[in-house]
């Protein structure tokens, strides 16, 4: 209660001093961060440091409930504004699916780790790929429906793959290239990459 209380307050002192902006986006907000403090243990308090496996599941769990619910509301959007499931994947959902990424990988570039936080975005990456897409079909043909085949729907696939390697190697290109120094040049030019594989990854699927 105590908590509760206080949060009150917090709400009414953001109201009156920030702006209701604020105070509206926090209370929209307040419901799930009260739901994730009351169940995932805060591992920096000294109470809670023996508790990090639990922190660590309990977070991995979170995040699997938002990735479905997540996957699930773009998928009533793609059908119901008619754009193809493909298409929704490679922008919206990657997007969605990839801030967590960015985030952890822009808190430890700030710290000097720069390896950490391109170790970071490499590993997600194939983590998504190897383990994100082949645990799942593994569970669909061997215990769902064993001996079931798992059928793809997407008619660019194989170009999206092509695509998906070249803009690897020129990743790694302009690396080399700017000297293995992360810099406004390269991230610019990494983000001219994405809008072209974006752009030729749509027009496939069009085709």
């Amino acid at each position: 209660m105590k908590l509760v209380r206080e949060q009150l307050c917090m709400v009414v002192f953001l109201l009156s001093a920030d702006g209701w902006c604020v105070g509206l986006k926090w209370l929209l907000s307040w419901p799930l961060s009260f739901l994730l403090h009351c169940t995932i243990p805060d591992c920096n308090q000294p109470r809670w440091e023996r508790w990090y496996l639990f922190t660590f599941l309990s977070s991995t769990l979170w995040i699997a409930l938002f990735s479905y619910l997540m996957v699930w509301m773009v998928t009533i959007i793609s059908y119901t504004l008619g754009i193809p499931d493909v298409i929704m994947g490679i922008t919206f959902l990657a997007a969605g699916t990839s801030v967590p990424d960015c985030m952890a990988s822009l808190i430890v570039a700030r710290q000097g780790m720069g390896d950490m936080a391109v170790s970071n975005s490499i590993g997600s990456n194939i983590f998504d790929v190897l383990l994100g897409l082949g645990f799942p079909w593994a569970l669909r043909t061997l215990i769902v429906s064993y001996g079931s085949v798992v059928t793809i729907n997407s008619k660019g696939l194989v170009y999206s793959v092509i695509l998906l390697l070249a803009s690897v190697t020129l990743t790694v290109l302009c690396v080399h290239l700017n000297r293995w120094k992360l810099d406004r040049r390269l991230g610019l030019c990494l983000l001219l990459l994405y809008a072209i594989f974006l752009l030729c990854s749509i027009a496939f699927e069009r085709l």
